[in-house]
């Protein structure tokens, strides 16, 4: 499918292939008819009626095999050259003169089969030469109305084809709906063509015109609008099943007036509507339905792989990040300094949360959710952490302001982390005033977060410089993976600050 929607030739090779079997199921149609004897849209009888001999071969079997087969060679050679050409200009003039001939040829064809069609016309009409005229006017302009028609049909098929190669403008959830409905149109529209160059009866054309694009319009929109409203509200298939007889109803009054304007016929609009009913609700919906239903399945289990495989490469990446030797030796060798400075309390301190650190990230990471809390107590012993080796620098200053976790809350792990780590790595200099801010606040439904920045440039012999950490790209896809529609991510740059707000919903 995606091959269909990328390359132009493969939506020709579509059509081309779609209009071959319907071709060939015709012409097996029309054999079967031929062995069985059966008769033929009462044509046999209007024979008999007319005390004109009738063969089905000469006047059923022949001249519908010679329109179907013209009409199908006509369409071949349209859509796989003369269109193509026309629509990239090349030999305009010569092509559209051709297209002329084309569409005068086949008048002229439908009006010579049509005359054996007719045959029990022939032997007892007082005038002849105004039989042949007559019959030749109407397949002239019949031939005319095709061309209109494939016309028509040309213009929603690269409608359908703009929509095919333009589905990435589309919201994603709604991307298959709409490649299902324009090939769904261009299948419609072939069958329309092949039906009416085949003489087909006129209720049979009024059916399938009539009923497969409401389908096809309902289809869409069930998709679209009413089954998420229905399963938003909790409701089933039988809310959703009304929704879809009021929009039958809404139809009926517009089907019946193109009924009225072609047939002149209030009967046959009944009829037509009557039918239309049936296949909505009983094929359209249901189809509609568990389309969706699938697609929502397929799709929930498509996210909860790509979360679950986002949430072990982050926790990779994290662990990575942390867990390794600029960090440990990093911390060793503040701990080994403090060691040196002080007495030996805050170095064990400082060894106790790097424990706990360590302990957090080997038994606590890999869950889905955690408490609150210790997700906050590892923001915690983090910022300790690195304060021990700022904290005597007086151009350093590190407000920390982080309220207690309400008990009950769960959060995923790690998920705050790598904001603070970017706020220590790329705002803190040893040698240059520096100014992290950091708030964290809880309420019974969300979690804010800000982090406030100094900028420094890293300098070019300084190991850490071309060492990331986990990033921000992978910081939002997590967000965007764990919590979809649930979070809110603000980021703010400049030469010498970095700010971000981060609102997420438990």
């Amino acid at each position: 499918m995606e091959d269909l929607l990328k390359k132009p030739f493969d939506l020709k090779r579509t059509e081309f292939w779609f209009a071959t079997v319907l071709y060939v199921f015709t012409m097996f149609f029309l054999v079967s008819r031929a062995v069985t004897q059966s008769d033929t849209d009462g044509l046999q009888w209007r024979f008999n009626d007319a005390h004109v001999e009738y063969s089905y071969f000469a006047n059923y079997f022949l001249p519908k095999m010679v329109r179907y087969t013209v009409l199908y060679a006509s369409f071949v050679l349209l859509i796989l050259n003369i269109t193509p050409a026309l629509l990239s200009r090349r030999n305009v003039a010569l092509n559209v003169i051709f297209c002329l001939f084309l569409f005068v040829g086949l008048g002229l064809i439908f009006a010579v089969t049509d005359t054996w069609l007719r045959g029990y016309v022939v032997v007892d009409h007082p005038d002849l030469d105004a039989f042949y005229g007559q019959v030749f006017k109407e397949n002239m302009i019949y031939g005319f109305w095709l061309m209109m028609m494939f016309v028509f049909y040309t213009a929603i098929k690269y409608a359908a084809s703009y929509i095919l190669l333009n589905t990435n403008k589309i919201a994603p959830k709604y991307q298959a709906i709409s490649r299902e409905c324009a090939v769904a149109l261009v299948i419609w529209m072939i069958i329309m063509l092949m039906m009416m160059g085949g003489n087909a009866p006129k209720e049979a054309i009024g059916l399938v015109g009539l009923i497969a694009p409401f389908a096809i319009g309902l289809y869409w929109y069930s998709i679209y609008d009413f089954i998420p409203r229905v399963l938003a509200a909790k409701q089933k298939f039988g809310a959703y099943l009304r929704l879809v007889a009021l929009s039958v109803a809404a139809g009926t009054l517009p089907i019946s007036f193109i009924v009225l304007i072609i047939y002149y016929s209030w009967d046959a609009g009944l009829i037509i509507n009557l039918f239309n009913a049936g296949f909505q609700l009983l094929i359209t919906a249901p189809l509609a339905w568990q389309v969706y239903k699938r697609r929502e399945s397929m799709n929930t289990e498509l996210h909860q792989l790509k979360t679950d495989l986002g949430r072990s490469e982050a926790g990779l990446d994290f662990l990575r990040s942390q867990i390794n030797p600029h960090f440990l030796f990093n911390s060793l060798n503040t701990l080994y300094g403090t060691a040196l400075q002080e007495n030996s309390e805050r170095t064990a301190n400082g060894i106790q949360k790097l424990g706990d650190m360590m302990r957090f990230m080997i038994h606590e990471n890999h869950q889905d959710k955690i408490v609150l809390a210790r997700e906050l107590d590892y923001l915690r012993n983090y910022i300790d952490l690195q304060l021990l080796r700022t904290q005597e620098s007086p151009d350093i200053r590190v407000d920390v302001n982080i309220e207690e976790a309400l008990i009950d809350k769960r959060i995923a792990p790690m998920l705050l982390i790598p904001f603070i780590e970017n706020a220590f790595k790329h705002g803190i200099s040893l040698s240059k005033p520096s100014w992290i801010r950091i708030t964290l606040n809880t309420n019974e439904n969300e979690l804010y977060f800000d982090v406030y920045n100094s900028i420094h440039p890293r300098s070019g012999d300084d190991p850490e410089k071309d060492h990331s950490g986990i990033g921000l790209n992978n910081v939002k896809q997590r967000l965007a993976l764990l919590y979809p529609d649930k979070h809110k991510l603000i980021i703010r740059e400049t030469a010498r600050e970095f700010f971000i707000h981060l609102t997420v919903q438990y």
